[in-house]
């Protein structure tokens, strides 16, 4: 965790910090989520959330003794949820993207996932438009891979197919109606690769981390006239950061830095 500590040396706040913060005690803040991306965001059996993104949410608002709602949306309504005032923050794991940054505003970075492509083992393919020609290429509704893979390969002879969630491009990918995924690599890595139903897959090439399409990495999604809210949750982030907070989640759900990931 040594780059990560590093990372926030420069803004080092203790708990105490947030004492000249806004007084967020007991009032409610509502967050959106697409559980559905695992293992940042996901349900367990008996239908309760958890994941990375989650616990991470929850420790910010401990921080702020808040009383932290959870408000479902798909991916693709995330933006528009937002802005609705359905929820006052999109706390499932979104890239930061000029493009985005043109409506929404965020926080500071709160993790790294570059996208990888996702193959059947022993197809060759590589996410390059010379291999994917005339290929099925699966990414969810709003992401920051559909942008991509739009732009880049889908103006030139790629089939690049949306889907509302990412379950149901593993579900084609599986069945065949799918060449290939393309999605975060730890979500890959964890929600698909890791499973029984992607035991036939595997990663192509290199990660795509192109900053047009993918950002910096993510942070929580606000309101641009919510400025207050956005600083007193970058100083709850640093406060966690810096106490240990984030490391301990960290650890929970991966065996590297999320924080730097590449």
């Amino acid at each position: 965790m040594n780059k990560m500590i590093a990372a926030v040396s420069l803004v080092f706040l203790t708990a105490s910090s947030l004492a000249g913060a806004a007084d967020w005690s007991g009032k409610v803040l509502r967050l959106g989520i697409d559980p559905t991306y695992p293992p940042l965001e996901y349900k367990n059996n008996d239908g309760s959330l958890t994941g990375f993104g989650v616990d991470i949410a929850e420790a910010l608002c401990a921080e702020l003794k808040a009383h932290c709602v959870w408000v479902e949306s798909s991916w693709d309504g995330m933006i528009p949820g937002l802005l609705a005032r359905k929820f006052d923050a999109v706390a499932s794991s979104m890239t930061v993207t000029p493009k985005r940054q043109e409506q929404i505003a965020f926080t500071d970075k709160v993790s790294n996932a570059p996208a990888r492509l996702v193959v059947k083992r022993g197809s060759g393919l590589l996410p390059t438009l010379e291999s994917l020609k005339g290929k099925r290429i699966g990414v969810e509704q709003g992401s920051t891979q559909e942008a991509f893979a739009k732009a880049v390969w889908g103006t030139k002879g790629v089939d690049v197919l949306s889907y509302q969630n990412q379950d149901q491009v593993y579900a084609d990918l599986v069945v065949g109606r799918l060449d290939a995924s393309l999605q975060g690599a730890i979500q890959a890595s964890y929600g698909f690769l890791g499973t029984a139903a992607g035991k036939d897959y595997e990663f192509a090439g290199a990660t795509l981390d192109d900053p047009a399409f993918f950002g910096v990495g993510d942070g929580i999604g606000l309101r641009k006239s919510d400025v207050e809210l956005r600083e007193d949750l970058n100083k709850a982030l640093a406060t966690i950061l810096a106490n240990g907070t984030y490391a301990r989640i960290n650890k929970k759900y991966f065996d590297f830095d999320v924080y730097g990931a590449k």
